[in-house]
């Protein structure tokens, strides 16, 4: 994993956090591939390879590949506890196809291979900061430290805001925050800067609904078998 992040995977988003001190990013890492269900021992859950190197070359730089290989798996012939799939030999040289080429690729309308620019994927999280008030409800005043003469914080009404890397921190505040709390100002020594990588949903197709005629005429099928499986135990 690039030095200084430190990074999760939940409900298949991948998110890095800024708890270092210093800037994450996606620069070291060239791909993310996702792998089929029940590939490893004692755990059936999805699992990722990251392919990560310091020495990324040039039509690679600045952007991140993601593989959907969810597809590519055989059965095995004995499970070993959760691990009930494996890859042939044919699909680890088509992922490693699919990585060597770096493009955009689909399956049968379904996209396997996507590019993205490593912005895409980064935001800034922004602490936003409201006002003490006293019972009267005037701004309570800082009588000490950085903060002396100015509103002082009330930790009570403390938020966040997730901003992306794309959009300006100023422009996102002054359409998205005052006009809910005009009070509101952001602490930018806060300011953390992160990325988050939701998987599946870069590779999700919508499939329309079958037509309600069509499934009805398939409960009548359905429901006609029954009642001449009952008709035929009552004689």
């Amino acid at each position: 994993m690039a030095p200084n992040l430190i990074d999760r995977l939940q409900d298949d988003v991948a998110r890095f956090e800024n708890k270092s001190g210093s800037v994450p990013d996606l620069t070291f890492v060239e791909a993310i591939i996702g792998l089929p269900t029940d590939m490893f021992y004692n755990t059936g859950i999805s699992t990722y390879i990251w392919i990560v190197s310091n020495r990324k070359p040039e039509h690679r730089k600045g952007k991140l590949q993601l593989i959907d290989a969810s597809s590519f798996w055989q059965k095995m012939r004995k499970s070993l506890g959760s691990k009930r799939k494996e890859l042939s030999p044919d699909q680890i040289d088509e992922i490693t196809r699919l990585f060597g080429e770096c493009k955009e690729v689909t399956k049968d309308g379904v996209p396997i291979s996507r590019i993205f620019k490593n912005e895409a994927f980064g935001y800034n999280t922004i602490t936003v900061e409201r006002p003490e008030r006293d019972a009267a409800g005037k701004v309570v005043l800082a009588s000490k430290g950085k903060l002396k003469g100015k509103p002082q914080p009330d930790s009570n009404l403390r938020d966040t805001e997730n901003v992306p890397l794309s959009e300006s921190i100023e422009t996102y505040f002054k359409r998205e925050v005052l006009p809910h709390v005009p009070d509101a100002w952001i602490d930018h020594e806060k300011t953390k800067v992160g990325y988050e990588i939701p998987f599946n949903r870069h590779f999700y197709v919508f499939k329309p609904p079958r037509e309600l005629a069509v499934i009805d005429a398939e409960l009548k099928i359905v429901t006609d078998k029954i009642l001449t499986m009952i008709g035929e135990l009552s004689h």
